[in-house]
């Protein structure tokens, strides 16, 4: 039985559209949006990228859940018809609905050589609203902006809010982030002919080592908190996170780092530098002031925003060479470019 079928049949969409949305680049998962007239629209996931076990899916799912129960503005996971958060099938090699590239599977997910990669299986809430950018990157009618800024922050500090006081279950961890941003996986991803960037990004790295990382600063984080990650609703200005599919223990600010890169892209129209940046700043403090209602964050990492930022760029750049090892290809340096020059010449966004 192909795997969209037998996904169907263990969460029981015998009624449902199932249509696949189009990947993006570097995208590592089949989704699909289940929908039917009259009914709810799910998010059906198919993982098969060979590089994680079930329990790295099984921390994922069980965080989602803990976070929807307690009040946080997620979408939420579905358990199967077996009441399950992850289903487990074999992959076969048959399903031409699942051809990813299985090169990149680790012996703790391989059976061995030659051995199928296993599909996991996670159908997860359709998120009210819509993404931002299907909406022409406009707000809703008859809202200021801020309104926009202050919920992205607030969505986020309540995530943070209950991720302080979260218990994994035992055995489900995910990982943490020296787990992968460690110079021996870097040296071993990142050509030679990158030395300049590879020093740099080893320098952020000690420094980062020196941070605290007590239940107020580090936790499970999404990890990638941007407007590609969550839908609005339009009649009220809700927003819905979803995708933790990246989800790792890290600092706090690295999510909110995230969202001072991602003002860069209201300030694109203005040609002085000095403005943009008062506008990114202008944007963020807004978003502190959102995140500062649910939960806090210190001085002293607020301080090493230029840090976390540096942060951010380290894994944009990391998943440039990962998607492009993935393909068998090189990086395109212009890709990379910009994020390079600022490591290494220490430029931060906005100037």
């Amino acid at each position: 039985m192909k795997t969209l079928e037998q996904a169907i049949k263990i969460f029981s969409l015998w009624d449902y559209d199932c249509r696949e949305v189009e990947g993006h680049e570097g995208g590592r998962n089949k989704i699909f949006i289940c929908s039917k007239a009259g009914g709810k629209k799910f998010v059906l996931r198919i993982s098969a990228t060979g590089d994680r076990a079930e329990n790295d899916y099984l921390a994922e799912a069980e965080f989602v859940r803990y976070l929807a129960k307690n009040g946080a503005s997620v979408a939420d996971v579905i358990p199967s018809a077996n009441g399950k958060l992850v289903e487990v099938i074999d992959g076969d090699g048959t399903d031409s609905v699942v051809n990813w590239d299985a090169g990149a599977r680790t012996d703790s997910v391989a059976a061995g050589d030659g051995a199928a990669v296993p599909v996991f299986l996670s159908l997860f809430e359709y998120a009210k609203g819509m993404l931002l950018a299907d909406n022409a990157y406009r707000y809703r009618d008859g809202a200021p902006l801020s309104e926009y800024f202050f919920n992205t922050g607030k969505t986020l500090g309540k995530i943070h809010a209950l991720s302080k006081v979260y218990e994994p279950v035992a055995g489900h961890r995910r990982p943490d982030y020296f787990d992968k941003y460690n110079m021996e996986y870097i040296n071993r991803l990142i050509p030679d002919q990158y030395s300049e960037l590879k020093s740099a990004i080893a320098k952020r790295l000690e420094t980062l080592r020196t941070l605290p990382t007590d239940a107020q600063s580090y936790g499970l984080v999404h990890f990638d908190f941007s407007d590609g990650n969550y839908h609005i609703d339009m009649d009220t200005g809700a927003i819905t996170v979803f995708d933790f599919d990246n989800c790792m223990y890290c600092w706090y600010m690295f999510d909110l780092a995230n969202l001072w890169l991602h003002n860069e892209g209201w300030t694109r129209q203005e040609p002085d530098p000095n403005k943009r940046f008062a506008i990114m700043q202008q944007c963020f403090e807004l978003q502190l002031k959102g995140y500062k209602s649910q939960t806090s964050i210190s001085d002293e990492l607020l301080n090493q925003l230029p840090l976390f930022i540096d942060m951010v760029l380290i894994e944009n750049i990391v998943d440039e060479f990962e998607c492009a090892d993935r393909e068998g290809e090189e990086v395109d340096y212009e890709d990379i470019e910009d994020a390079a020059e600022s490591l290494i010449n220490h430029i931060h966004s906005g100037r």
